[in-house]
């Protein structure tokens, strides 16, 4: 059992716990998630890590409630426990000396976006660009702005920051200035789109990768994505990989699969 230290509301729905898991928060990379459940018979979920605390033992994870375990999880209080957390699992965020990094992170996106934007801030002169639908999602933004150079705000209804989507502020940024390298992280159609945008230009860019997963050890074949041709699995291989190799629309059948089968859950659950 892993004792619940905080759990904050910090957007609609979504919820940033302080867990206490003693071994990930000592060998934990940017980049690198765990998979969690919150009770013994619930279901296994991956969870990216945002910052940990070794000398306390402390990790912290945002969680945006959207389908039935979510939902559940962020029922959990400060005093309670989550029954499983393991990790730390996948591969870490490359860091290195790029020069100009451009970090986006659309939605809860922005969760996986931050720790490899602080780590990468070290080395690199980093550009955030933090998008949602509206204002009262978005989530990170001052501490972002704490470790990049820069932060450029989008709100797809213009209740903060500029009207507008992620990928217009990236194209703008790209049309005036030299960027090195963009990592961007969100839904599907906004890094399938980033990764078009950029693919011209040459632009390496790279993605975090979030498919359905069970074990996150490469045994059941769940995460299996199609990068260039290939067959990767995001738990071993990833999460993050070269956009301009990623089959998006293969990901996107894929990550459909359960959708009829969550609408039933939350039916279930009274969700609307």
């Amino acid at each position: 059992m892993y004792p619940i230290h905080e759990a904050v509301l910090i957007a609609h729905d979504v919820k940033r716990f302080r867990v206490e898991a003693p071994r990930v928060a000592r060998y934990w990379k940017p980049g690198q998630f765990v998979i969690i459940r919150a009770t013994d018979d619930g279901e296994r979920i991956p969870l990216t890590v945002v910052e940990v605390d070794p000398e306390a033992g402390t990790i912290d994870l945002i969680v945006q409630g959207v389908g039935k375990t979510t939902r559940t999880l962020n029922a959990l209080t400060a005093g309670e426990f989550l029954h499983d957390v393991a990790g730390p699992l996948g591969s870490p965020s490359e860091i290195a000396g790029f020069g100009t990094v451009a970090v986006v992170g659309g939605g809860v996106g922005t969760a996986i976006a931050y720790p490899t934007a602080r780590a990468l801030a070290q080395a690199n002169r980093v550009i955030a660009i933090v998008g949602a639908r509206t204002s009262g999602l978005l989530i990170l933004v001052e501490e972002l702005g704490a470790v990049a150079d820069r932060v450029i705000v989008t709100t797809d209804d213009g209740t903060a920051g500029r009207a507008g989507f992620v990928t217009d502020a990236l194209a703008e940024l790209i049309a005036g200035e030299s960027v090195d390298r963009v990592i961007a992280i969100g839904p599907l159609p906004m890094m399938a789109a980033i990764s078009e945008l950029t693919r011209p230009m040459k632009i390496p860019t790279i993605v975090s990768l979030n498919p359905i997963m069970v074990d996150g050890t490469g045994m059941c074949g769940g995460c299996r994505v199609s990068i260039d041709g290939a067959t990767k699995f995001a738990c071993v291989d990833g999460p993050e990989f070269d956009a301009h190799g990623v089959d998006f629309e293969l990901l996107r059948i894929r990550n459909a699969t359960y959708c009829e089968f969550e609408r039933r859950r939350l039916e279930e659950m009274g969700s609307p």
